[in-house]
């Protein structure tokens, strides 16, 4: 009679990803001047022992290469801490924390520490030529403020975390450049053009979302550049200028009109004078021409009658 290995089901979870934690350091002041006392006092007990001609010579060199070992020892934990940086302490390969404290520090002399930068940085995207959400071409590059916040993430979640955050930055603008257009259609849609504050906030939010996994936190992003490629730049000025102008006769035709309005109200109120349907037509039409030509408007005298 055989027996079948039971069978395992389900998924595998995964691994646990580093956390910062703070690394065990004491001030180093005190130690450097423990290890340089060490150091010279080894230099001392090994000078006198050339002076020994029995076993008490090597007994002395004994003890003086013991507290040379020390003092070297202790001069090796010594580790600077410069504002604005921090390290990463690893001890046989092994996160075993991280010091931001600046200063001089001691730690296990025996540790690797990795520096690693928590100022807030600049990164500039290059200019990238992507088709809006109307498939239409265009240039846009942005600027991200970035900082490291958990730096235990930043060396053993991710490969070259500068790297890291410059190719996530420039793959969002990418993405929210072909998910807007860059002027809108109709009215209540966002666009890349009209729409700066949302756009620029959208921006940040999913920059930090990709690189959240790195330890790295998004102080802001704002597009530097925003515009349409060469190739259709005219065409697009010239639909531009095109809608402005209907724009603009739109509004003239809308105040002409209540203008006309107006005149013919305040003159029938004040009983200035009675006009016919004829009459008002008339005077409708010449308001008009007057009012919404471009050119400077002529005066005619009018001599006769109307009716004639």
């Amino acid at each position: 009679m055989t027996t079948q290995a039971p069978v395992r089901t389900g998924q595998q979870s995964a691994p646990a990803q580093v956390a910062e934690q703070k690394a065990w350091s004491t001030p180093g002041i005190k130690v450097l001047v423990l290890g340089i006392a060490g150091v010279l006092a080894a230099v001392a007990i090994l000078w006198s022992s050339g002076k020994q001609k029995d076993g008490t010579a090597t007994a002395l060199i004994w003890v003086g290469v013991v507290v040379l070992i020390a003092a070297v020892l202790l001069l090796a934990g010594l580790t600077p801490v410069a504002p604005g940086q921090a390290r990463v302490i690893q001890l046989f390969g092994k996160y075993r924390g991280t010091t931001r404290a600046p200063g001089l520090q001691w730690v296990n002399p025996f540790t690797r520490r990795i520096t690693v930068s928590t100022r807030i940085r600049n990164l500039e995207t290059a200019q990238a030529k992507v088709n809006d959400a109307d498939g239409n071409p265009i240039e846009i590059a942005a600027v991200v403020v970035w900082q490291v916040q958990d730096t235990a993430k930043a060396i053993y979640a991710v490969d070259e975390y500068p790297k890291f955050v410059a190719i996530q930055a420039e793959t969002a603008v990418r993405h929210v450049a072909s998910s807007y257009p860059y002027t809108s259609q109709r009215e209540g849609q966002l666009s890349l053009r009209e729409n700066a504050e949302e756009i620029t906030g959208r921006l940040s939010a999913e920059i930090a979302d990709r690189v959240r996994s790195a330890g790295v936190a998004v102080v802001e992003s704002r597009l530097t550049r925003l515009s349409y490629a060469a190739e259709i730049a005219q065409a697009m000025l010239r639909q531009q200028q095109a809608s402005a102008v209907v724009g603009a006769r739109r509004t003239i035709v809308e105040g002409a009109v209540g203008m006309v309005q107006l005149a013919l109200q305040r003159l029938e109120e004040n009983h200035v004078v009675d006009l016919d349907e004829e009459r008002k037509a008339a005077m409708v039409s010449n308001l008009l021409v007057v009012l919404c030509s471009e050119q400077a408007t002529q005066q005619v005298v009018n001599t006769g009658s109307l009716y004639q």
